[in-house]
């Protein structure tokens, strides 16, 4: 396989990795970044832990591409840490009880793998040794969103795959990837 092929030979150069997959949403990116975790023994990171409070989702940061996530808190908190070889702790914002979780520490390691939309956010993208994109075709990912939530499908298709289209095209993401993966 290419990815596990592309991670093996970064890994063998001795400096840690960060491995970031992007893509649409229910497309597999959270299935694969839990396979490599699994696989390779090391932390994943949900980019859904940084999305936006309430209080920031103002419709003039909507409106630029990207903006749906706290990018800035992520780097602040996470990529910034570990690229310097620190601890990183953050504590994941979560949608359903409108709160943030605990802390959570991130050693620094040979790998870590963040999975999500807006992992590739244009501040980020320069941070990943790897870069990889994953996609689904939509039956599939209107299957699993259906699966997952089915009182959220009309969410999705008015708010965030509009939001997500426009983040892919404006900041051209599936061209920065060097591994392209299908989520089938």
């Amino acid at each position: 396989m290419p990815l596990l092929a592309a991670v093996d030979q970064l890994l063998t150069q001795g400096q840690p990795v960060l491995v970031a997959i992007d893509g649409p949403c229910a497309s597999g990116k959270s299935t694969l970044g839990a396979a490599l975790a699994e696989l390779y023994c090391c932390p994943l990171l949900h980019m859904d832990d940084f999305f936006l409070l309430p209080q920031d989702r103002t419709p003039e940061r909507l409106a630029k591409p990207g903006e749906n996530v706290d990018h800035e808190r992520f780097d602040r908190e996470v990529l910034s840490p570990l690229c310097h070889g620190q601890t990183a702790v953050y504590r994941p914002w979560q949608c359903r009880s409108g709160c943030f979780g605990p802390a959570v520490p991130v050693e620094p390691g040979p790998l870590t793998v963040v999975e999500g939309s807006y992992s590739l956010h244009p501040s980020l993208r320069d941070r990943y040794q790897l870069r990889v994109w994953v996609e689904a075709p939509w039956g599939v990912r209107r299957t699993r969103l259906e699966r997952r939530d089915p009182g959220c499908v009309d969410r999705f298709l008015n708010i965030w795959v509009p939001l997500e289209d426009h983040y892919f095209q404006a900041c051209h993401v599936k061209d920065c990837c060097q591994i392209h993966c299908s989520g089938q």
